[in-house]
């Protein structure tokens, strides 16, 4: 190739690669606002309209996003860990691969969120609305979660070990291959929900609703199942529960 045409070549590259007009770190914050790969660490974002916002990459550590709009924003790989997302709405947000590690996402709304592969160890997001959230393979060790709501929730191979579901609605949610190791999940609705093949050694499902769920291949050993109410259910060894079963399966 001719030189000329060489550095032609590489410039559109450039051209191409290059974030697009407008989407300059220092733009206040705005509804479809490109922040990309931005530092934003410990900003005040408080309240902030930031729906549709291109934020991938964009680190965002310890900022207070309190009650901020950030529906249907991409926050693909951003760094939010020990950031303020109490009450804010993250509804058809783009999080894969973000981390969220110690963030408050307290009645947080993600319903509809795509979290794969994110990362919310020790998060706390009670009474979160997951809703019909995409989690495969996310990690959410030790993350609070009582109270939220995660009806339809995709969570295949996620990590919940030690996390607490106490009164969270898992109905109809899909845990296939999920790891719950001493998970608490007392009270918990899992009517319908799939936990085939999933751990749950040492989990709590005390009093647990857990009709029609399905358990098959999964490892409950030294789960507590007191009051659980396990009708129709479908067994670790396949065999169907009688309905009406407590406690146990018969």
């Amino acid at each position: 190739m001719r030189p000329d045409r060489l550095l032609s070549a590489i410039a559109l590259a450039a051209a191409l690669a290059a974030p697009a007009a407008g989407a300059a770190c220092t733009d206040p914050p705005a509804p479809r606002v490109q922040w990309i790969g931005c530092a934003r660490d410990g900003a005040d974002l408080r309240g902030a309209d930031l729906r549709g916002a291109v934020l991938t990459r964009t680190r965002l550590a310890g900022a207070d996003l309190a009650g901020a709009r950030l529906d249907g924003a991409d926050l693909q790989d951003a760094d939010l860990a020990g950031a303020q997302l109490a009450g804010a709405r993250l509804s058809g947000a783009r999080l894969v691969g973000a981390r969220l590690d110690g963030a408050d996402l307290t009645e947080a709304r993600l319903d509809g969120a795509r979290l794969e592969r994110a990362s919310a160890r020790g998060a706390v997001l009670r009474g979160a609305d997951l809703r019909r959230a995409a989690a495969y393979g996310a990690d959410f060790t030790g993350a609070d979660l009582a109270g939220a709501r995660l009806a339809e929730a995709r969570l295949e191979e996620a990590l919940l070990d030690r996390a607490v579901l106490d009164g969270a609605d898992l109905e109809r949610a899909v845990l296939r291959g999920a790891s719950l190791e001493a998970a608490s999940l007392r009270g918990a609705r899992l009517t319908r929900a799939v936990l085939a093949g999933a751990v749950l050694s040492e989990a709590d499902l005390s009093q647990a609703s857990a009709e029609r769920a399905d358990f098959a291949d999964a490892d409950l050993g030294g789960a507590r199942l007191d009051g659980a109410r396990l009708g129709l259910a479908t067994w670790s060894d396949r065999s169907r529960c009688a309905a009406g079963s407590v406690g146990r399966c018969r």
